[in-house]
């Protein structure tokens, strides 16, 4: 699973990294210790509403926004879940209530420069930091989900005034383990190398549970490549959350 990890760039350098052809103006400060609820940067595809009935022919136009850590569908009464979902298992969310819509449309990537992991030993749970030293960044496969109270939903707002805004609330999905960070944990994410961005990012593209296993088996390149290290335990926010102590 993937409970927290960090993220240094701005919008704008990752509107490069990912070819973007917009960057939203939400400005995130660098953090190395992001965790669910609070607002990422993801990476989305969109197509106008009035053109998406032309398939595979509709203008896609690719944008750096923020949202929401942990999914939230737009059928939910309120905003805050007592189930997490700031990950989605690879397995089955192609087929959960809470995420399967977002499978077939709205698909993300959520940058990483790398996340963090447990490596538990009876009641001793040691840190570690996982990256690609390959590209030194991680996109991590992901979906996104808006959602408004419901009584906003079908309003204007009370008595004339403003309605209440939509929120963009996204997850990432996991996998099985494999490659070294699998002696931490049975759980990682689903990282996608640069090939497989647009097929999995394009809302033209129907997604199912084949789409989701091909982007699982397409994650092995960059799981099996990344470096472990152990850090020291996590508090506060700085870049010396990422210091390594003794290399696994």
């Amino acid at each position: 699973m993937c409970g927290r990890y960090a993220n240094t760039k701005s919008g704008e350098e990752l509107g490069r990294y990912f070819e973007a052809d917009e960057v939203d103006e939400v400005r995130l400060p660098p953090s190395w210790n992001i965790a669910p609820t609070q607002r990422i940067h993801v990476v989305v595809d969109t197509v106008p509403k009035d053109l998406a009935g032309l398939g595979a022919d509709a203008p896609v136009t690719r944008r750096v926004t923020t949202a929401r850590w942990s999914l939230v569908p737009r059928f939910a009464k309120e905003l805050a879940s007592k189930y997490p979902t700031f990950n989605a298992r690879s397995e089955t969310a192609a087929e959960k209530p809470t995420f399967r819509s977002s499978v077939v449309r709205s698909r993300a990537l959520v940058p990483a420069d790398g996340y963090y992991e447990w490596l538990t030993v009876g009641k001793t749970k040691t840190p570690y930091f996982v990256t690609d030293p390959e590209e030194g960044e991680l996109a991590f496969a992901g979906l996104y989900s808006w959602w408004r109270p419901p009584a906003a939903a079908g309003s204007d707002g009370a008595e004339g005034g403003e309605p209440e805004p939509w929120v963009l609330t996204a997850t990432i999905l996991t996998r099985a383990a494999a490659g070294p960070a699998a002696r931490i944990h049975d759980r990682i994410p689903v990282m996608l190398p640069r090939s497989e961005w647009d097929a999995w990012l394009d809302p033209t593209i129907a997604g199912d549970h084949a789409l989701v296993q091909h982007a699982v088996a397409a994650s092995q390149p960059v799981i099996e490549r990344l470096a472990v290290h152990e850090v020291a335990p996590l508090r506060g926010d700085g870049p010396e959350l990422i210091a390594p102590l003794n290399p696994l």
